[in-house]
């Protein structure tokens, strides 16, 4: 069984947390150790883990990820006013070859899938988000994956898989159950025009850092959408993360990744959140700390939402625009916008009503002034699941 192959919490993160206080992470959370062994998965809201694989490393020298010094930020972090239990599974060293540890990640990460609970996987380089996307081959049909990076790491066609060309192998490797990819966060200096040109034909939606940066907002519909979300820290700046080399002096800074993160927990379909390319240095440890921090705290806020037009809790409004009637919901609970979109794929549909696509009131408003919204174009032409 691939739990088998988790390696227990270090001994040094143990005895660190026994000095913490009970209001602490470290207290409350459930570990893998050598004397008890894995903990009770009965309950259990997340599960932690890492992933020291770092062979498919593109740009910087292979070196063993350090997710003790990950572990004792996250520990002497204090509870949040939570009802989530976490678990911390271990980690998980790599395998004879890198396949072996793949086919690990993805035998965990199914596993906890089918348990309804959700993997946080902190991985050493972001090729991990594709074993992490595998694991959903026998749990759900077609997934959207969201990843907030600077580049689109399509990578050339005869490139073996790495941490910059992972998403090739997402698309070409079959079975095929990637309905949607967005791109949080791109910066275009570091994309080919060709990868550009590649996310519009294959109509991927992409959102540059300048415009997520002027309203982070602007993610949550993004991420409302997502099962999977890969996070490549060095889609933050340099100096948040205390490195150099491998990172650049554009990117999120510390609150605005923070926020991101959150929406990803509030999430209701959120099932995998991979945070990758972590530096060894004591800011990358705790600001990746406090980015799982906030993805739990988005957690405890989830609700489940679902509109209707004879549900009281939802305003209906109809847009007549030159070429559609376009219909949107606002949810008066969560002030949170949808949009609905015919499906041209009636597969994708598989209870035969019109699918929901979220949205943001600026949307909304863009419609009533005759521009129809582009994430609805591109949903209406491929058909949403």
């Amino acid at each position: 069984m691939a739990f088998d192959f988790l390696v227990p919490v270090s001994d040094k993160v143990l005895a660190f947390s026994e000095f913490l206080p009970p209001q602490s992470l470290g207290k409350n959370i459930f570990k893998h150790t050598e004397k008890k062994g894995l903990p009770v998965f009965a309950n259990a809201t997340v599960a932690i883990f890492g992933v020291l694989e770092s062979r498919n490393a593109f740009e910087k020298k292979p070196e063993e990820l350090d997710t003790s010094g990950v572990r004792i930020q996250l520990y002497r972090l204090m509870m949040g006013n939570w009802n989530s239990n976490i678990i911390d599974i271990g980690d998980v060293e790599p395998g004879d070859k890198v396949e072996d540890t793949y086919f690990v990640v993805k035998e965990i990460v199914a596993g906890l899938l089918e348990e309804k609970i959700i993997p946080i996987v902190i991985g050493a380089t972001q090729d991990i988000t594709f074993p992490t996307y595998r694991a959903f081959d026998k749990i759900k049909d077609m997934i959207n994956m969201v990843s907030i990076d600077s580049r689109f790491d399509f990578g050339e066609d005869d490139e073996l898989i790495s941490s910059h060309s992972y998403m090739s192998r997402i698309i070409t490797d079959k079975p095929n159950n990637l309905h949607n990819f967005s791109n949080i966060g791109y910066q275009s200096y570091f994309n080919a025009q060709e990868e550009i040109d590649l996310m519009d034909r294959l109509l991927f939606d992409a959102y540059r850092l300048g415009e997520i940066v002027s309203d982070i907002s602007l993610a949550e519909p993004i991420l409302r959408n997502a099962h999977l979300v890969s996070l490549d820290m060095r889609a933050i700046r340099a100096s948040e993360m205390g490195a150099s080399g491998n990172f650049s002096p554009n990117g999120f800074g510390g609150r605005e990744i923070c926020a991101i993160s959150r929406y990803a927990g509030m999430s209701d379909k959120v099932t995998v959140f991979g945070i990758y390319e972590i530096e060894n240095t004591s800011l990358s440890h705790q600001l990746t700390a406090q980015i799982i921090w906030y993805f739990i705290e988005g957690i405890s806020f989830r609700i489940t939402e679902v509109p209707t037009s004879n549900d009281e809790d939802f305003t209906r409004f109809t847009v007549p625009t030159d070429s559609e009637e376009l219909i949107f919901f606002k949810s008066h609970i969560t002030e949170r916008w949808w949009v609905e979109v015919p499906s041209i794929l009636p597969e994708h549909t598989k209870t035969n009503s019109i699918a929901l696509l979220p949205c943001t009131q600026q949307d909304y408003l863009d419609a009533c002034n005759q521009n129809i919204p582009e994430r609805w174009l591109k949903a209406y032409k491929k058909g949403l699941n």
